[in-house]
């Protein structure tokens, strides 16, 4: 299964991951939604992140959001 990423535009530290290129099923309130990658079915989630987790979202929700951490502090 291809996992679709999408960044907000309302919010820029905010992200998702879809189960379409289309982002149909993301969260409208923090849209519109910008394209920004894609994870092929053999590849790895980046941040670590754990496919497994990100699909079982998918199937439930239909989309899985995470966000930018925020700098660390100097």
């Amino acid at each position: 299964m291809k996992i679709y990423m999408f960044t907000s535009s309302l919010k820029g530290e905010l992200h998702a991951f879809g189960a379409d290129a289309w982002g149909s099923k993301l969260p409208e309130q923090y849209g519109p939604w910008t394209p920004t990658g894609v994870i092929e079915a053999n590849r790895s989630p980046p941040h670590g992140f754990s496919r497994r987790a990100i699909e079982q979202a998918l199937a439930t929700e239909g989309f899985q959001l995470w966000r930018d951490k925020p700098p660390a502090k100097a």
